[in-house]
């Protein structure tokens, strides 16, 4: 199935919580990919189990389930380029280290 990550991140930004959002795929075993959400936390002390769970019930009601991230890391800041893009292939490459294939 196609997944548009920006839809995914679109959502996760309009939770009041969230300051900044990067969603793609990494190694899944059983499937292929998974969908990761990497959150950069308004207030990083309260990144953790808590807000992962608040960040699953708000994807529950607003995308669908294959669309949903399985997993959530927290970071400090996302990393981004002096023109403000997000550098996704820099957080992307950690999960896909060692791995033969990788989507790009």
């Amino acid at each position: 199935m196609n997944i548009y990550p920006q839809e995914i991140e679109d959502v996760l930004l309009a939770h009041p919580e969230v300051l900044d959002a990067a969603v793609f795929g990494v190694p899944n075993a059983e499937m292929g990919e998974e969908v990761k959400a990497v959150i950069q936390p308004l207030d990083w002390r309260r990144a953790g189990d808590a807000l992962t769970e608040r960040l699953r019930a708000w994807c529950e009601t607003r995308l669908a389930g294959f669309k949903r991230p399985r997993t959530y890391d927290y970071v400090e800041q996302l990393p981004r380029l002096d023109n403000g893009k997000l550098y996704k292939r820099e957080l992307r490459d950690r999960y896909w280290e060692g791995r033969e294939s990788k989507v790009i």
